[in-house]
């Protein structure tokens, strides 16, 4: 399996939207779980406002990447392999003071 990194792009009006979607992400990720895997999933503020994602996750090909979105209901075309990973601190914990 590879590594995919997917941006979604204003997809959400609010947080309940996105707490929706993403259960509905591990409900259908389970049912998936031999062609793919949800690692993680970073909340952005678009623009305009509205919630937008960028999406770690592990699959078999892209098309599991492309019928995880359908099934989901959610835009899944902007996506690309991870050719690596560098890593210079581990994620900051909300509210956690930084040096």
């Amino acid at each position: 399996m590879d590594l995919y990194v997917i941006r979604r792009r204003g997809a959400w009006a609010n947080e309940q939207e996105l707490e929706a979607a993403g259960a509905k992400s591990t409900r259908v990720g389970e049912e998936m779980a031999d062609r793919l895997r949800w690692i993680r999933t970073y909340a952005v503020t678009e623009p305009d406002g509205r919630i937008g994602s960028v999406c770690i996750y592990e699959a078999r090909d892209a098309e599991a990447i492309r019928e995880h979105g359908r099934r989901v209901g959610v835009p899944s075309e902007d996506f690309q392999v991870v050719r690596g990973t560098v890593v210079k601190n581990p994620d900051p914990q909300p509210g956690a003071e930084t040096a």
